[in-house]
């Protein structure tokens, strides 16, 4: 077997190590750089573990593809140790021997631990990630679910890849809705309490306002003209309404990210960049892409991209705008940090605004905009349309996680009374359920909210990947209770699990794309097909009380799966209880 600890950590992939081995055979015999082999997995698995289609080399060689694939099979079989190679139709395939591969993969995957799917490639550079982002005053609905927990999964992942990352709430707490709230305070404040439940009250006042305002008109004005104040830096009874406000809210924000386990190196918002402002404006006028249009400033993007609207910075009224704001916390994360990238974790709807950043930046010849990316995200809707909270049309991501914790615990208490823990593990499986049902998606789609599916726990949900690594812990606790597993383990009769074998060397490569893409559904589909394969497979093959060798086999593949399933989840921000 081979010797784990004389596997380096960071290395190539291991799938990636057969990739490059099959690449440089095949450029040896054919015409192709081996940068320009390229190889694919078959649909079907059972034809083998890679596949080179040959088409590429149809015109060059003046033959046709089936032809080429049955040319190039007997001369690249047996050279390459360990791996076949087949001709199937226009497809060369390539399958690892099953001895090598478990040797190979569970040899690093023992060796590197919690680190497996990791490496250092990201050594010496910096990503930044713009999460979550919730309104001051605003409840944190299942919309912020998805921004939360996408940006901080897109972290983790960074993290594994050795970059430094830099998380960043960029906190809306800033705007002309803040006039709006001021006024309600003012006029209906007394008849609320904001200390016991600060988000429901506040909530309550800004949906009066809006109601009020219908029938009467002065309220808008009053709103604005509170805002102006607050613009203005005064210290009156605006600026200290409105950091009162900001405080309770920030408390309320805590409790929710608590539970999602989730944290951030920096929480500024909007207001942070309040004195960068005129600066900001200024450097832009200096740079000489600014012109007044009807007495407001802005940014012409034609020549930037056709008919893109232009980028206001400066209202008439001497008011800032969010771009404003956004352009100032451009240059300095720009300034501090160096960023290899700038993610922007924000839904679909502000890809303009976006498009019109980059395009200030571009005109101001600064190429470095070229390194910030808008991964953006689909809408959550309610069956009544989209959430609105000026109307109070939310769905309140506490009540979510409250009620999917509270079917785990009904579960938990008829399926497992004795369970040790039980209301922790009830918390982690039903926080879970949520999590894992929005990050399977590909997170560019629309998301339809529907209670029953959020508190699934069957099927493709998190639990179902909980309970498979429950399941892996107790065979092998149950193994080490009986004292089995201590012989040399016969590799090689793991051929049957070559499924499996195949997924977990996978995985670091798996998570070096999901964070080139900003896609954790990656990871999540990964784990469902690692799931289902250790699933069935477990069906028909015992693990325990068989020959020793087999049983030390059995058990190194168990343990390993356990490991890629417990990295996995935590990287999509899913607890993996041992027991449930």
């Amino acid at each position: 077997m081979l010797d784990p600890r004389a596997l380096a950590v960071g290395r190539a992939t291991l799938m990636q190590t057969f990739v490059e081995a099959i690449r440089a055979a095949l450029a040896s015999e054919t015409e192709l750089a081996p940068e320009e082999v390229r190889l694919e997995r078959p649909r079907d698995p059972e034809l083998g573990d890679l596949a080179f289609p040959c088409f590429a080399l149809a015109k060059r060689l003046r033959a046709a593809p089936p032809a080429i694939a049955a040319d190039l099979a007997p001369r690249l079989d047996g050279r390459l140790e360990g791996i076949a190679a087949v001709a199937t139709g226009p497809f060369l395939n390539f399958k690892v021997d099953r001895a090598v591969l478990a040797a190979e993969v569970l040899g690093e995957i023992q060796a590197q631990g919690e680190r497996y799917g990791g490496s250092q490639e990201g050594d010496g550079r910096t990503v930044l990630i713009e999460y979550s982002s919730p309104n001051i005053a605003k409840p944190m609905h299942v919309g912020h679910l998805r921004s939360t927990i996408i940006g901080a999964a897109i972290q983790r992942l960074h993290d594994l890849l050795g970059y430094r990352t830099v998380s960043i709430n960029h906190i809306g707490d800033w705007g002309s809705q803040f006039g709006k709230l001021v006024v309600a305070i003012r006029h209906w404040g007394e008849g609320v309490d904001l200390e016991a439940d600060p988000i429901r009250a506040l909530l309550a006042l800004y949906v009066r306002f809006h109601e009020e305002a219908e029938t009467r008109p002065e309220l808008e004005e009053e709103a604005r003209a509170a805002f102006r104040e607050l613009e203005s830096g005064e210290q009156g009874e605006v600026r200290a309404t409105w950091r009162r406000v900001t405080e309770l809210s920030l408390r309320e924000f805590q409790k929710t990210y608590d539970r999602l386990g989730v944290g951030f190196d920096h929480i500024r918002g909007e207001a942070y960049y309040e004195p960068m402002l005129d600066a900001t404006v200024a450097r832009a006028a200096e740079a000489g892409i600014t012109e007044e249009s009807e007495g407001a400033l802005i940014v012409a993007l034609e020549g930037v991209a056709k008919d893109m609207a232009p980028c206001l910075l400066r209202k008439s009224d001497g008011t800032t705008l969010y771009a404003t704001r956004d352009l100032a916390a451009a240059f300095l994360r720009w300034e501090e940090n160096a960023f290899e990238r700038s993610l922007y974790v924000v839904g679909n709807e502000q890809t303009l605004h976006f498009r019109q950043l980059k395009g200030v930046l571009q005109r101001m010849g600064l190429d470095w905009q070229e390194r910030m990316e808008h991964v953006g995200f689909g809408l959550m809707r309610l069956p009544e349309g989209k959430m609105q909270a000026r109307k109070g049309r939310v769905v309140f991501l506490e009540d979510v996680l409250d009620r999917a914790v509270q079917e785990a615990a009904r579960i938990i208490a008829e399926k497992n009374p004795d369970l040790a823990g039980a209301e922790a593990v009830a918390e982690a499986v039903g926080v879970g359920a949520v999590v894992f049902n929005d990050l399977k998606r590909d997170r560019v789609k629309d998301v339809d909210f529907a209670w029953e599916e959020v508190v699934c726990f069957e099927g493709d949900t998190g639990p179902y990947l909980q309970y498979t690594h429950a399941r892996m812990a107790s065979i092998l606790r149950k193994a080490a209770e009986r004292g089995e597993g201590g012989a040399e383990p016969e590799l090689a009769a793991l051929a049957d699990a070559g499924h499996i074998l195949v997924q977990l060397g996978r995985f670091p490569e798996v998570v070096r794309a999901s964070a080139a893409h900003a896609e954790p559904s990656e990871i999540a589909t990964h784990l469902l097909a690692l799931a289902r394969e250790v699933n069935r497979w477990y069906v028909d093959h015992r693990v325990l009380g068989q020959e020793p060798p087999l049983t030390a086999a059995r058990l190194v593949l168990i343990r390993s799966c356990k490991c890629v399933l417990l990295n996995g989840l935590r990287l999509l921000g899913v607890s993996a209880p041992e027991e449930m």
